[in-house]
This record gives C-alpha cells, sequence and structure tokens, in this order.
C-alpha cells in the first residue's frame, strides 16, 4: 500500500515539473509565432530563386 502512496506522489510530483516547463514556456514567448514557420517554408523558394537570378544576371 505504501508504494502505491509513493507511486501517487511522485506522479504529482513530475505532472507539476511538466506544468511548470509549459507556463515558463508561454511567459518566455515560445508559442507567439504560431504561423511564421508554415509562412517561411512556403515562401522560402521562390526568395531563393530569386537571389539565384540577381546573382546570374549580374554576373553575365
Amino acid at each position: 500500500m505504501t508504494v502505491i502512496a509513493v507511486l501517487i506522489c511522485l506522479s504529482l510530483v513530475v505532472a507539476l515539473i511538466f506544468l511548470a516547463a509549459f507556463i515558463w514556456s508561454c511567459r518566455s514567448g515560445q508559442y507567439d509565432d504560431i504561423f511564421g514557420d508554415s509562412v517561411r517554408l512556403l515562401f522560402d523558394d521562390k526568395k531563393r530563386e530569386e537571389k539565384k537570378e540577381a546573382n546570374g544576371k549580374s554576373e553575365k
């Protein structure tokens, strides 16, 4: 029976640690830019092609 009490206390401590980590990450701004990566992923290729074209024109 004491093993169950120890496991319950241990699981509560682990849950509190994860809750504290989640609150810390929210306060530090980890989730502020939700759509930034998806937009950067979509438009990254065009920017690289434009840079290559600009470099090609300046070299000629």
